[in-house]
């Protein structure tokens, strides 16, 4: 009985959560009254013991370290010169514009990993003036877009973080494992953009020679050397310490929120102000994180408690399926969910339900954690709750339609899907490179 009443307990806080109710509450909450009729007041003994357990994980601790670090360097205006000197570099070529905004979206992904911090400046900033130089709006918002969720899946992601911690893998691995599949993307992105732009030469043309001329008389390489120095300062020191086995991820997260801290000074936007409100957003970002890990922590409780996980992975090891087709059914029960809910509430209520199973199938936890983080990073593109798209929204001017926003998106969504398959059919993809840095 305890066994179906699991099933019933998954599907109600799915069923509230597609109503739109609060994430945090609905799953402890719910989490908390079917425990209580199933398990009576034996449940409060073992609840603390399990959020204190969640709460004093060590790993975790990197969660808030990478949010201040990335709101940190979005005061610190690195971006926007960043951006500047892309644009400049890149001017010549048809769809140079549009190229320098994702080659800027992966250096930022690397230094920050915040999507929301990404899209919105890279909106302020680019937005007008691929506009200005007559870039089509759909290739414009597509690309802003796409880039801007690049912190989903390129090191170091608050997304990895959170779901090495919930299949038990590695951090380092899953920042290491990531590192091609980030790269694929970006080059897939980038390839789309110049087709677009040999196509139709109007959609994404190229900047007058006069002001590129101009950029390469007014200092061009002492402007190069800024730009790219001290976003590459904070990369090397991040994730090169942690792929050179001299820090753990969380160490090297607090190196990173130093790192921040120093470049926002060096660049003289540090002020008191300015360290209040990243106080104020990290504290608020972390706080709604981790109180999701409290009802998460308890859904994971009762649901394990009635023996759902070992229903559902014996339910499913009795078909014999096929772990790939088992993989596909997943793969898209969480492209689908990411159109309606939030990539931590997928996190901590599906992944956590579907785990036990592929391990149980000996497949590679690694790998299917990095085939989830990317079909997670749909879930920012896809409407109607594609974050990025309201980010964007929120900052665009009046004459971008939402509708021009949502068409925009999907050639960028169609080439996640590429990357995904190709992911999952070359598995190498995943693991060649930790097992490299492993030896």
């Amino acid at each position: 009985m305890p066994e179906y009443m699991s099933l019933v307990l998954f599907a109600t806080v799915f069923s509230l959560l597609l109503l739109g109710f609060p994430v945090a509450f609905t799953l402890g909450g719910v989490s908390l009254i079917f425990g209580y009729f199933t398990f009576g007041l034996g449940l409060f003994q073992l609840l603390p013991l399990r959020i204190w357990g969640t709460m004093n994980n060590y790993v975790l601790i990197a969660v808030p370290l990478f949010v201040y670090m990335g709101l940190m360097l979005e005061k610190s205006g690195l971006a926007e010169e960043l951006l500047e000197t892309m644009a400049m570099l890149f001017g010549k070529l048809r769809g140079g514009l549009a190229i320098s905004v994702i080659v800027v979206g992966a250096v930022l992904a690397a230094s920050t990993g915040i999507v929301g911090a990404t899209v919105v400046t890279m909106g302020l900033l680019s937005l007008p003036t691929m506009l200005k130089r007559g870039y089509s709006p759909e290739l414009t918002t597509g690309t802003i877009c796409a880039a801007g969720t690049l912190g989903q899946i390129i090191p170091p992601s608050i997304v990895l973080v959170l779901l090495g911690s919930v299949l038990n893998v590695s951090i380092g691995d899953m920042f290491i494992g990531s590192v091609i599949p980030g790269i694929i993307l970006v080059s897939l992105y980038i390839l789309w953009i110049v087709i677009v732009a040999f196509i139709r030469p109007d959609a994404a043309p190229a900047m007058p020679a006069s002001e590129l001329a101009d950029f390469r008389k007014n200092g061009m390489y002492k402007k190069i050397f800024r730009a790219f120095l001290l976003p590459f300062f904070l990369i090397v020191a991040v994730l090169g310490s942690i792929f050179a086995g001299i820090a753990s991820p969380t160490e090297a997260a607090a190196v990173g929120a130093m790192g921040a801290t120093f470049l926002t000074i060096w660049q003289k936007k540090f002020n008191l102000h300015t360290l209040r409100e990243v106080m104020r957003g990290t504290t608020t970002i972390t706080s709604m994180a981790f109180i999701l890990i409290v009802g998460a922590s308890a859904f994971g409780l009762v649901f394990r408690g009635m023996g759902g996980d070992r229903y559902i992975t014996n339910l499913i090891l009795s078909t014999g399926m096929e772990p790939g087709h088992f993989l596909l059914i997943v793969m898209l029960i969480i492209f689908v969910a990411g159109f309606f809910i939030d990539f931590i509430e997928i996190t901590f209520i599906i992944v956590p339900v579907v785990a036990p199973i592929f391990q149980h199938m000996g497949i590679d936890l690694l790998w299917v954690g990095i085939l989830i983080a990317m079909n997670l990073q749909t879930s920012f593109l896809t409407p109607p709750f594609g974050f990025s798209l309201f980010y964007l929204k929120g900052v665009a001017p009046p004459e971008i339609t939402t509708y021009q926003i949502y068409k925009g998106i999907i050639p960028f969504i169609v080439i996640q899907m590429i990357c995904l398959f190709v992911v999952v059919i070359w598995p190498e993809t995943v693991t060649w490179l930790p097992g490299y840095m492993s030896k």
